[in-house]
């Protein structure tokens, strides 16, 4: 007969425990050699300087402005459109 944890209401072999302990384990161990590849790998990037992330922002900006006036007036002149040719 195996022994028995009690753990409340729930009744776990010493065999369930072990493989819980040694299921965490080797998760824990992934966990932490994942972390320690994605550390050197960070150590691998070559950052942005100031000036270009400054200008890369300015860039992304200039560009979201510039469509969404692109869009506004394709949407106004469609308005127009409609309202002369559709709506009569």
């Amino acid at each position: 007969m195996t022994a028995d944890y009690n753990c409340g209401i729930i009744k776990v072999s010493k065999e369930m425990a072990a493989k819980a302990v040694f299921n965490y384990t080797k998760y824990m161990s992934k966990l932490s050699q994942y972390i320690k590849d994605s550390v050197a790998e960070m150590k691998k990037v070559t950052w942005p300087t100031k000036k270009e992330t400054r200008n890369y922002t300015f860039l992304v900006v200039g560009v979201s402005v510039g469509m969404a006036l692109f869009l506004g007036l394709l949407d106004w002149i469609f308005e127009l459109a409609f309202k002369l040719f559709l709506i009569r």
